[in-house]
């Protein structure tokens, strides 16, 4: 039984062509790697009853009021301005995507990960691929106005919604949690 195993894989794997055996396996070794990682993340608690725009606003409007700064490589005006742009391209489009590929298997894996657990981690320094780049430091208040103004845009925005760069086609809920989960990660860094 083991030798025939053996056999269809070897006659399966020299049937595909090179380039399709290279995405296979770098799709099949990320997607183990979350599956692996997603089951630590289910096992701890997390409250989802924070993952609204509200809750958001509610923390924004807090910072609002006091100076703030970011323990990471990016500063707060940054930061703010980053998670605005997240927003705004969820419903005018981002201008570069994954690979349809990736979006179907590794980004909708990982986002329903980052979903159950009510959790998202990522690097905090990695930009939206084909946004305009960062200023390097502006006003902060500016950058928290322009994310609470795109939340409520989002909030109050009823029209079709542009796939996620890296997760692909999602409702406007499981956007609004994409979003929180997003800007949530990012305030782990915020200092107030």
């Amino acid at each position: 039984m083991q030798d025939q195993v053996v056999f269809a894989v070897q006659r399966g794997v020299a049937n595909m062509k090179r380039r399709q055996l290279i995405k296979a396996s770098i799709t099949g070794g990320l997607t183990l790697g979350l599956l692996g990682g997603g089951a630590v993340w289910l096992s701890i608690d997390s409250n989802k009853g924070a993952l609204t725009i509200e809750a958001s606003l509610t923390i924004l409007k807090s910072l609002s009021n006091k100076p703030v700064s970011n323990l990471g490589k990016w500063n707060a005006y940054q930061v703010f301005t980053h998670c605005a742009q997240s927003v705004e391209y969820s419903m005018s489009g981002y201008p570069e995507h994954k690979s349809n590929l990736f979006k179907n298997t590794v980004g909708q894996l990982a986002f329903s990960i980052f979903s159950a657990k009510g959790k998202m981690t990522h690097k905090l320094s990695e930009p939206i691929p084909g946004a305009p780049a960062l200023a390097l430091e502006k006003d902060i208040k500016l950058a928290l106005h322009r994310l609470e103004k795109a939340l409520l845009a989002f909030k109050l925005y009823d029209g079709n919604l542009s796939p996620h760069f890296a997760y692909g086609e999602l409702s406007k809920k499981e956007y609004e949690i994409a979003h929180v989960l997003h800007l949530y990660n990012h305030l782990q860094e915020i200092k107030s």
